[in-house]
């Protein structure tokens, strides 16, 4: 996400580095290098040079900070410019309507239903209780795709396949809901390859009669300015109250991110990142912000392991490890765990600096691949009691899980040297002597 922008505006910020302090001549050429790296990202040009002005205009106010080096100063410029330009404070859906009716719109092909899907698993989760309504009456798959999706995240869909009318399912499908009492209606609506009136006129017919109290336009993260384009058309007949990026992890440019908002002046509610039901984030624009200029995003990492790893189960494991009793079933449902929080790529690009070392490495999602393959092989005694695997076992592991011996012998050690830091660090005193025993960093400048 964002590669190609984050790599543009590093070589940008070079210009100041070693500059004793910010002046009109080094300024204007960094802010040249920001704006043809804004635009290689697909950035309006409007939105690109009202932004680098801006940006311009703070960075030499604030100047008389002769404590923090130019480098450092354009940094916090540009990322308080960037939270603003994306929004500034993240906005959520309103929900407090029962039911509440949200509305799903855009063109076919930018994963509206997918999204639908998302949506409906994340409120779940939230604990609302809402149902899917198959308004997508022309693409043959739509229905069936929502129904599936629908079974996956045990979600209700509603759907009549004998009927032609958008309106009147939307209208059905609310009913519906009240009647099981569902608090959240979420309705999927057809879409086309591009904008046409016909289109317009049948989802303005199904907003005024459904009267939703969210409108959310779906758009593909990679079409760039064709994505603010069609935004701008949909809100000029739709009114929409948010914007849903997705294929977010697939665009190293990120140009819609960061022109939609001033465009079509409303906020992003959401990204999605990846197809699982669970890649899908609301939009923080202080750590999209962030993230764009390298500086990762902590907050939403652990926010996202919160949300996979029960207290409980926790308070168990830490129980274990305390003593020593850590084994393979435990690290295998561990990676599950990981494996449901996201792509693992996007993952280390949270963590602050990591995503810079990490751009030229390819991650598969399939990552642990090997390593589940290794534990699956074993039986549930070695599991249970890892120091048990000898010679003969790990031979018998490594012809069942298709790997060498010593792949085997290397992911025990691994995890044997894994299990005894683990055990330092469940204890405070012990962990505390590791942390003053550690040799020091040097200083340095950024």
């Amino acid at each position: 996400m964002f590669e190609n922008l984050q790599d543009k505006l590093d070589r940008a910020f070079k210009v100041l580095k070693g500059q004793g302090s910010i002046t009109e001549i080094n300024v204007a050429e960094t802010m040249k290098e920001i704006r043809k790296a804004l635009l290689d990202a697909d950035v309006n040009y409007k939105t690109a040079k009202s932004f680098t002005d801006e940006v311009k205009e703070k960075a030499l106010g604030l100047n008389v900070l002769t404590a923090v080096s130019p480098g450092q100063l354009l940094t916090k410029v540009m990322n308080d410019e960037l939270t603003a330009l994306m929004g500034g404070e993240v906005t959520e859906l309103d929900l407090k309507t029962n039911p509440t009716i949200i509305l799903i719109a855009g063109l076919n092909g930018a994963g509206k239903t997918t999204f639908t899907g998302k949506l409906a698993n994340f409120l779940k989760s939230k604990g609302k209780k809402p149902l899917l309504v198959a308004g997508d009456v022309y693409r043959p798959a739509a229905i069936d795709q929502l129904q599936i999706l629908g079974e996956q995240i045990g979600v209700p869909v509603y759907a009549n396949v004998a009927s032609k009318d958008p309106v009147a399912i939307a209208m059905e499908g609310i009913a519906e809901g009240k009647k099981q009492n569902n608090n959240v209606i979420i309705i999927d609506t057809a879409g086309r390859l591009a904008i046409d009136e016909q289109m317009m006129d049948e989802i303005a017919a199904v907003k005024e009669s459904t009267k939703p109290h969210e409108i959310l336009f779906v758009v593909d993260a990679m079409t760039g300015q064709d994505a603010v384009n069609t935004a701008k058309a949909f809100n000029d007949r739709l009114d929409f109250t948010g914007v849903v990026l997705t294929k977010l992890d697939g665009d190293t440019r990120g140009g819609a991110a960061l022109s939609i908002k001033s465009v079509v002046n409303k906020p992003i509610k959401f990204i999605g990142t990846g197809e699982k039901m669970e890649a899908l984030d609301v939009f923080y624009p202080e750590r999209m912000a962030s993230r764009i200029l390298g500086m990762g995003d902590v907050v939403s990492l652990v926010e996202r392991a919160q949300e996979q790893f029960d207290e409980k189960e926790a308070a168990e494991l830490q129980k274990k490890i305390r003593k020593n009793k850590f084994d393979f079933n435990d690290f295998y449902n561990q990676i599950q765990q990981i494996k449901k929080m996201g792509n693992m790529k996007d993952l280390m690009g949270m963590i602050p600096g990591v995503g810079k070392m990490m751009k030229n490495v390819d991650i598969e999602d399939d990552a642990f691949k090997n390593v589940e393959a290794i534990i699956q092989s074993m039986t549930k005694y070695e599991r249970e009691n890892p120091d048990s695997i000898q010679q003969s076992r790990r031979l018998r592991i490594a012809n069942g899980s298709g790997n060498k011996v010593e792949e085997v012998t290397k992911l025990i050690k691994q995890f044997e040297d894994m299990r005894k830091v683990m055990k330092q660090f469940s204890n405070p005193a012990a962990a505390a002597r590791m942390m003053k025993n550690m040799p020091k960093m040097p200083q340095g400048r950024m």
